[in-house]
């Protein structure tokens, strides 16, 4: 409805467009008892109009349809209500910098002059149409043709009537006239594949009960607080085999998942990527709904609840996040709007050469908003404790993976990304600023400075870096048959050199336990299956005793035999058997060890607190060191044999004078092994061994790993 002054008519003129309608009217609903205004049908297709000309002002009204089969439906025009994005918003997200964007495009159950509907927004500058489509208008674009709000490039509708559960999807006609159909980049909620629709979800009828675990957060998830975390595959965990082999759902999970985590000490658990992608196979990392937990476990409410229902228990919740590159999936990101929107256009700059993905333009403001604004958006909707972002070395620099030829130099001529590390470095600011103490982790490869350090100082802002380095190394040397460890001696120190240039996790990730490289278990030297069981209880030892916060991906932490896959569960049924049970049960001992002792738990980033006591004998594949609490009054002293042999009066140097207790033995027969070790500990005796004035006489089992306490 709008004024129309032509000639010598004036007067208020209503249009619309309703096929399979025979008659319409506008009925004044201003005031009671309106009169109707009868429209004439201009089309056979469905375009009706009138000319009020007794109006001079619009009016609140409704349209009165009566369908052909004599039904009469009586609704609020979409084109009756103003729009629902406010000039300041949108310019803030063409600045990049309106960090709730989630709240104003996308799909929103809201009550707009007291009629409840659905807002919807959707960015796409280049288009010449943009409409809403869905079951609700027989996925006709011709019904519900949104408003272009000006240079903004956001195109926003109320659609009265419309609820939550609603599938639609977004008509798009480009320049060139194609037409096609793009699912909402802010989506919540998702159809499953091939249809992929979006569905509209309402975020405020969730009742949070975590306030406890968020109110401790900052105190609990600080950098001198024990971490040890679960990584997890959600589908392929464990699986009703009687139910068609079928993943959990989210609540299943929540409480079976809890369960598991609290027996064997972990206080975290990372989910690989839950957003939604349409193929399984990616694993999660190939996402075209950045916003929505996948349907494939329920619905969001439900991920709210096993995130609400960890965070009760004294878990938190961690999640993979894919800010590098998303899928060409036409039906998503790529080519949006008919141009390239949210990738490059060059290929040297938009196409990801590894994973055949495309590339986020992260020089684009808008581009840069829709990330920032989804980490957010996890933090704020989900509770979410802390983002691990994946292929961060892949976007520091513009040579990843490239050839000579293949990629274009920055402004300065050098490789490094400036544009995606200024996103990288907004994002972890805002994150700290508006969600403190919720955790930002890096997955990052290379030797790139700073990663862990303030933007302010020089760095990019992440609280923690994976320790891929340390894995890679350690689990070289461990995949070698014993008699060979003696020429890599120095794949357990080289570590040592760089541990204190970032905040570390160390980790044995899914990353190792896939494409080919075998299970965890199965790659322990050469040997029988008890003796690879042997060298994966003398890793883990090493690996809890060694500073970094700790991650174990599932199935590893009972040594699964097979490599993992994610379309099956986990081999439960290996804990029948010690080779494996007792791999768990070590876990479960080393998690509390690490847990309850201050000079593991509070010092994983303080050099002071590390010191080697002997890494020499190489031939005897043996290291140790101490580990010390910030106040030096807890020591606890790691010993690490790698050799099938068996060494009963192995000299020692030791940082203190007194009586050192065995505390965890990897050995012993609880885990597996041949119960051989030091009983109740080793007393000091004077004289200078090592560097140190005292030293003890150590029974050093055959691959293992012994930790001893320092009680004076």
């Amino acid at each position: 409805m709008h004024p129309y002054n032509k000639g010598n008519k004036r007067g208020i003129v209503v249009r619309a467009f309703l096929s399979g309608v025979e008659t319409c009217e506008v009925v004044d609903v201003s005031r009671e008892n309106g009169p109707r205004y009868p429209m004439t049908k201009v089309d056979d297709l469905g375009f009706f109009e009138t000319l009020i000309e007794d109006r001079d002002q619009v009016f609140r009204y409704r349209l009165r349809s009566q369908m052909r089969n004599k039904e009469i439906r009586q609704f609020f025009d979409p084109y009756s209500f103003l729009p629902t994005i406010s000039d300041s918003d949108l310019y803030l997200f063409n600045q990049g910098n309106e960090h709730r964007v989630y709240e104003k495009l996308g799909a929103h159950p809201r009550v707009v002059d007291g009629v409840p509907g659905v807002t919807l927004a959707v960015w796409a500058p280049n288009a010449d149409r943009v409409s809403v489509v869905g079951g609700f208008n027989d996925w006709d674009g011709r019904y519900h043709p949104m408003r272009s709000l000006g240079v903004s490039g956001v195109w926003e509708l109320f659609i009265p009537g419309m609820e939550k559960g609603e599938v639609y999807k977004f008509e798009i006609r480009a320049k060139n006239g194609d037409v096609f159909l793009k699912t909402d980049p802010y989506g919540s909620y998702f159809d499953a594949p091939p249809h992929n629709a979006s569905i509209v979800f309402d975020h405020n009828d969730y009742q949070w009960n975590d306030g406890q675990w968020m109110e401790a957060r900052v105190d609990r998830q600080a950098l001198d607080k024990p971490m040890s975390v679960y990584e997890v595959h959600l589908g392929s965990w464990k699986r009703r085999w009687n139910e068609d082999n079928r993943p959990l759902s989210y609540r299943e999970l929540a409480v079976e998942l809890a369960d598991y985590v609290l027996e064997h000490g972990f206080t975290h658990v990372e989910l690989m990527p839950v957003a939604e992608h349409p193929f399984t196979g990616s694993w999660g990392y190939q996402i075209t709904g950045y916003y929505a937990p996948t349907h494939r476990y329920g619905d969001p409410n439900d991920f709210k609840f096993f995130v609400d229902y960890l965070h009760q228990k004294g878990i938190g919740v961690l999640l993979d996040w894919v800010p590098a590159h998303f899928p060409r999936d036409t039906f998503a990101l790529p080519g949006f709007d008919g141009t390239c929107l949210y990738e490059h256009e060059d290929p040297r700059l938009g196409a990801h050469m590894d994973w055949g993905t495309l590339i986020f333009n992260y020089g684009r403001h808008e581009v840069r908003c829709f990330l920032v604004a989804n980490a957010l958006a996890w933090l704020e909707r989900y509770h979410i404790d802390g983002l691990r972002v994946d292929a961060v070395a892949s976007m520091l620099y513009l040579d990843y993976s490239r050839d000579e030829g293949q990629w274009i130099p920055n402004k300065y001529g050098g490789n490094e990304n400036l544009e995606a590390i200024d996103f990288l470095k907004e994002t972890n600011r805002l994150v700290h600023k508006y969600y403190p103490g919720v955790l930002m982790i890096a997955e990052e490869s290379t030797s790139f400075s700073g990663v862990t350090k303030k933007p302010e100082d020089g760095g990019l802002g992440f609280d923690l870096k994976w320790n891929m380095g340390w894995m890679h190394d350690n689990m070289s040397y461990f995949e070698k048959d014993p008699i060979y460890r003696k020429h890599h001696q120095n794949n357990l120190t080289f570590g040592m050199l760089y541990q204190y240039a970032e905040n570390f996790i160390t980790v044995f990730s899914h990353d190792e336990v896939t494409h080919g490289k075998g299970s965890m278990l199965m790659k322990m030297g050469a040997g029988s299956i008890p003796e690879k069981s042997q060298n994966l209880r003398a890793l883990y030892g090493h690996m809890w005793g060694y500073p970094g916060k700790k991650l174990l991906f599932m199935g590893s932490e009972f040594g699964q035999s097979e490599e993992w896959s994610y379309d099956r569960s986990l081999q439960w049924h290996l804990n029948d058997y010690i080779d494996h049970s007792g791999i768990s049960a070590l876990v479960r001992d080393l998690n509390a060890l690490y847990r309850s002792e201050p000079a593991l738990a509070f010092s994983d980033s303080d050099p002071q607190a590390f010191r080697w006591i002997a890494c020499w004998d190489a031939d005897a594949s043996v290291i140790s060191y101490v580990r010390s609490s910030p106040d030096g009054r807890s020591k606890i002293m790691v010993i690490g044999h790698f050799t099938p042999i068996l060494r009963e009066s192995y000299r020692i140097g030791l940082p203190a004078e007194g009586h050192w207790r065995e505390v965890l033995n990897t050995d012993s027969e609880y885990y597996g092994g041949g119960n051989r070790g030091n009983v109740n500990g080793v007393n000091s005796e004077p004289g200078d061994y090592d560097g140190f004035s005292q030293s003890g006489r150590f029974v050093l089992p055959p691959l293992s790993t012994v930790i001893f306490k320092w009680e004076g």
